[in-house]
């Protein structure tokens, strides 16, 4: 059977991850019954300041499958990061990461199981006209992410036409090359990282259509948002550019910039 390893990056989830580790774990649990994969969901706890790890501690005893890390530092690129690690050292063969509000249903992820075969890392498209979306983004909301898609297709070249969706599948012989080169500091350009050194390593990398629901409930600020996802992704193409020694300019920008 394959084994895989599937990383939830959880940061104040108190209110979202038991329903997640309950549906992924039971979903799992019947194909690791039926002799189709071994599986371990692993919770990278970071710099959480509620009742996550006390959840999670409950799911791993009624689940054997369920794992954790806690870590004070934060960050989901720091957490994933981790979680690859730790994957990699346990020699799962594939490795991948989902969202901890199951915004991405574990049907869907199985997909990505199902779907890598003979690719390297496979990733879901919301943008697919076969992809079911049960809820309907806001105008804005499309707007705010078909605009940051056009920008990073525009910078990296990339064919993806959706690399911000909180799910995605590898193969470990890629993160094995890779992982060193992660940022873990990147938050909105971390996927686009991911995709980018993968694409470097010469991966083949599948888009497919998901199924996929807005969990999240939130509101996109108007004046903040935009101007910091251009600015993460201006930064990250800064770093992969001969013009990288000026990134110490832009350190501080796309995280921790002020608005007012």
């Amino acid at each position: 059977m394959v084994r895989v390893c599937i990383v939830i990056p959880a940061y104040n989830e108190e209110q979202r991850i038991g329903k997640t580790l309950e549906g992924y774990a039971s979903f799992f649990s019947e194909k690791k019954k039926n002799k189709f994969l071994d599986f371990e969901i692993l919770v990278v706890i970071n710099n959480t300041q509620d009742r996550t790890e006390e959840i999670v501690k409950s799911y791993s005893k009624k689940y054997k499958e369920i794992n954790y890390l806690n870590f004070l530092q934060g960050g989901k690129g720091f957490a994933i990061i981790e979680g690859f690690k730790y994957a990699v050292e346990k020699r799962f063969e594939l490795i991948g990461f989902v969202d901890a509000d199951m915004a991405t249903p574990p049907e869907a992820f199985n997909d990505l199981i199902l779907h890598i075969k003979n690719f390297d890392g496979v990733i879901p498209n919301r943008w697919d006209k076969r992809s079911n979306i049960k809820t309907k983004q806001t105008i804005l909301r499309r707007i705010l992410s078909r605009g940051f898609n056009v920008i990073v297709r525009s910078l990296f070249l990339f064919s993806h036409r959706d690399t911000q969706c909180g799910a995605k599948l590898f193969k470990r012989e890629l993160l094995i090359n890779i992982i060193p080169k992660l940022g873990s500091s990147l938050k909105w350009s971390f996927d686009v990282d991911l995709l980018f050194y993968s694409r470097r390593a010469g991966a083949r990398i599948k888009s497919i259509p998901t199924t996929w629901e807005d969990k999240t409930n939130s509101t996109v600020n108007l004046r903040r948002t935009p101007i910091t996802m251009f600015l993460s992704v201006i930064r990250l193409r800064i770093i992969h550019s001969p013009f990288r020694f000026v990134v110490r300019l832009y350190r501080k920008l796309p995280e921790n910039i002020k608005f007012h």
